[in-house]
C-alpha cells in the first residue's frame, strides 16, 4: 500500500504522516519501556486487532521508528525496538500525557489499565521529588509493577541511560513506592504531591536495601 501523506511542507504534517495513524504513538508508548514480542504489544494494546497492529508495525519499520531483532536461542523469537528516531518521540508523549490529564476522571467501567501506562507522566514528577543519588525508582500497584529510570538526557530511555521506564520490578531499585491507581493518577498529573501522598500514608515508601531484597526474592519465587 502506497504511503499516505498530507502532502504539505510543514514539519508538524511530516511529522504526522509517520506518527498520525492511529494505534502509532501507542505502540511507540510500549515500546518506550523496552523491546516487545509481538504478542505481548497485542495483549497491552486492548482493542487493536491482530491485522491493524502488524499493518502499523509494518509502517513504523518502513518509517524507520522500530527495527524487528530475533532473539538469541534458545528462545529464538522476534522482539520489536525503537530505533533512536522512535525514542526521540518520548517528550511528545510526556506533553501528550500532560495535555490529555484533564480527562482521566473518573475511570469509566469500560476503560482498561495497566500500570506502566502511568510511567511517563511520572519521570518529571518523581525527579521533581528525589535527590540526584535515585536513579531507579520502582512502582508497584495491584494491577502490576514498573519502574522509572531518572537522570539523562531525555533520548535515551532507560535502557540506554537516559530517563525512561521498563514493565515489571527492578533488579536494584533505589526506592520502591507501593500504592493504588488512584493515587498513582493523581500524582502522575499534579493532583496530590508525592510529599502528599507519602505523609497521607497513601504512598508506602520502602527502603533501598529492602526493595533491593525484596525485588530479588521475588524473581526467585517466580523463575
Amino acid at each position: 500500500m502506497p504511503r499516505r501523506s498530507y502532502d504539505q511542507y510543514c514539519a508538524v504534517a511530516r511529522a504526522l504522516d509517520a506518527v498520525g495513524d492511529r494505534w502509532t504513538l501507542l505502540i511507540v508508548r510500549e515500546l518506550l519501556g523496552g523491546s516487545r514480542r509481538y504478542t505481548d504489544l497485542h495483549a497491552d494494546l486492548p482493542g487493536v486487532s491482530t491485522d491493524m497492529l502488524a499493518s502499523r508495525l509494518k509502517d513504523m519499520e518502513r518509517d524507520g521508528l522500530v527495527t524487528r531483532r530475533r532473539l538469541a536461542p534458545p528462545t529464538a523469537a522476534f522482539v520489536y525496538e525503537l530505533t533512536p528516531r522512535g525514542r526521540a518521540l518520548l517528550p511528545a508523549l510526556t506533553a501528550l500525557a500532560d495535555w490529555g490529564a484533564p480527562a482521566l476522571d473518573e475511570k469509566r467501567p469500560t476503560d482498561a489499565v495497566r500500570a506502566h501506562w502511568f510511567a511517563l507522566p511520572l519521570v518529571t514528577r518523581l525527579a521533581r521529588h528525589f535527590p540526584e543519588d535515585v536513579d531507579v525508582v520502582g512502582i508497584a500497584l495491584d494491577e502490576g509493577e514498573f519502574h522509572v529510570v531518572l537522570g539523562g538526557d531525555g533520548t535515551g530511555g532507560g535502557a540506554d541511560g537516559g530517563p525512561g521506564y521498563a514493565d515489571g520490578p527492578a533488579e536494584r531499585p533505589d526506592v520502591l513506592l507501593r500504592t493504588d491507581t488512584a493515587t498513582c493518577a493523581e500524582i502522575a498529573y499534579d493532583r496530590l504531591s508525592l510529599a502528599q501522598g507519602i505523609e497521607s500514608g497513601r504512598i508506602v515508601v520502602t527502603p533501598p536495601e529492602t526493595a533491593g531484597r525484596r525485588q530479588r526474592h521475588t524473581r526467585t519465587a517466580t523463575a
